[in-house]
């Protein structure tokens, strides 16, 4: 049975407010601010079911669940577990992020470039801070998972967080500064089965459910900012019927939800915009666009859908009567399948990474930040996804991409630096404002 697991940090603390590191130290508390974030995320849960409720025990972590949880219909009994603790940073706890950049400059940057092997010697032995809460992710999954709850809940951390969503997906623990979490974010992973089989990331620090439509950028930044989209939804799409490289038009909900996602973005500032040369992507980003005046799209091939060759066209009913065998090595190894007279996922991966890494290198080395648009397709956008998270063609299926869902990606120090995931897959702006994805789930 299928496990779907909604992943919540704590609200602001009194720490995170003075930029104070709090790792283990439990005097922090939440601020009004953290207390009423965790209203609105107790709004935000409040119609779900919710079979099993875990958090973190350390105080600010733990309010921020009772809160939650007064919001909950029939809510299982809150279970804090040592297992959600964040991570441990001894020697810099209770001491301001500017302190131990002073204090620690060399070590904080080993932290920064390096956090896998970034280590503190504790009583003279030599302790690995990420690692450790690598495993101590893995090891409350196994726990958890095995049990097999329909829809778990967890309250907790910022770095534990991270690493209960790398461990689950496969993302290495060298990427622990590549995904962002925000105060009272939401993030959603579905397993398909116990812990080590295949975990889909629905989606990646929704902060709408407390007023902040995408998250800010940093006053450090000094590369690009770019707005992944998926196309709208077309028939084919609602259909689930294969369209690859047919170039199959939105349909009239497609539009609607590219003139939601207008709205969604249309106080964020648009500096450029890409698409790939089909309709369905180009029609999206031009209703994108009707909110940013002044601002040319241009379109490239690259970015264009993976082809299905001879099963474009075809509902999966249909390709599974011809090509049984086939179809079902796409469902559980599809970067070995080559498509009939058609692409295969590496083919793929190497003109849509060639693609974006073109779009980052162009707007790097400016004398300001800018902010892109670039608007794509489900396989396109998934292997870009993968690509920054250090996964590979195998994971293709880890990653989803609903109609119109926008992914947020900062190069903090352009286009030589690491990629920062700071949301993946927001949905909410097209529908009920629900933390689900509810867009069409068929073919490519």
């Amino acid at each position: 049975m299928a496990t779907r697991v909604i992943i919540v940090r704590h609200g602001q603390s009194t720490f995170n407010a003075q930029k104070i590191i709090q790792g283990r130290c439990d005097k922090s508390i939440l601020t009004e601010k953290g207390m009423r974030d965790a209203r609105r995320v107790g709004e935000a849960l409040s119609g779900l079911k919710i079979d099993a409720f875990y958090c973190s025990p350390l105080q600010r972590a733990k309010h921020t669940a009772e809160i939650i949880h007064q919001y909950l219909t029939n809510p299982p009994v809150l279970q804090p577990t040592e297992k959600l603790m964040e991570i441990d940073l001894p020697l810099w706890e209770e001491m301001k992020k500017d302190t131990v950049i002073s204090k620690f400059g060399s070590e904080y940057q080993h932290w920064q470039t390096n956090p896998q092997d970034f280590k503190m010697l504790v009583k003279g032995q030599a302790y690995y801070p990420v690692r450790s809460l690598y495993q101590q992710a893995q090891e409350f999954w196994q726990q958890v998972i095995a049990q097999d709850q329909q829809t778990i809940l967890i309250t907790a951390h910022n770095g534990i967080n991270r690493c209960l969503i790398m461990s689950a997906i496969g993302i290495s623990a060298d990427r622990y500064h590549s995904i962002q979490q925000s105060n009272c974010c939401i993030n959603i992973l579905n397993f398909t089965g116990e812990f080590g089989e295949p975990v889909q990331l629905e989606s990646l620090n929704q902060t709408s459910h407390v007023g902040m439509a995408i998250p800010p950028v940093r006053p450090t930044h000094s590369g690009p900012r770019l707005l992944l989209v998926r196309h709208g939804e077309t028939n084919w799409n609602k259909e689930s019927r294969f369209q690859g490289i047919r170039d199959i038009p939105l349909n009239d909900n497609g539009r609607s939800q590219g003139r939601k996602a207008s709205v969604f973005l249309q106080d964020i500032p648009i500096d450029f915009a890409v698409s790939s040369s089909m309709m369905r992507p180009k029609e999206t980003a031009q209703i994108i666009l009707e909110h940013h005046d002044g601002v040319e799209l241009t379109t490239t091939p690259e970015l264009i859908e993976i082809c299905h060759g001879l099963w474009e066209g075809m509902l999966e009913t249909q390709i599974k009567a011809e090509y049984p065998e086939l179809l079902q090595q796409w469902k559980d190894k599809p970067e070995t399948v080559q498509m009939p007279e058609g692409e295969n996922l590496q083919q793929v991966w190497d003109r849509g990474v060639s693609a974006w890494n073109k779009i980052v290198a162009a707007h790097s080395n400016t004398d300001t930040s800018a902010t892109g648009l670039v608007v794509a397709h489900d396989a396109i956008n998934k292997v870009i996804i993968c690509y920054l998270l250090g996964l590979k063609p195998d994971n293709f299926w880890n990653i989803k991409q609903g109609n119109c869902a926008v992914s947020v990606i900062d190069y903090p120090q352009g286009a030589s630096g690491k990629p920062v995931l700071q949301a993946i897959n927001l949905t909410n702006h097209l529908g009920d404002g629900s933390i689900i994805d509810k867009t069409a789930a068929g073919a490519l």
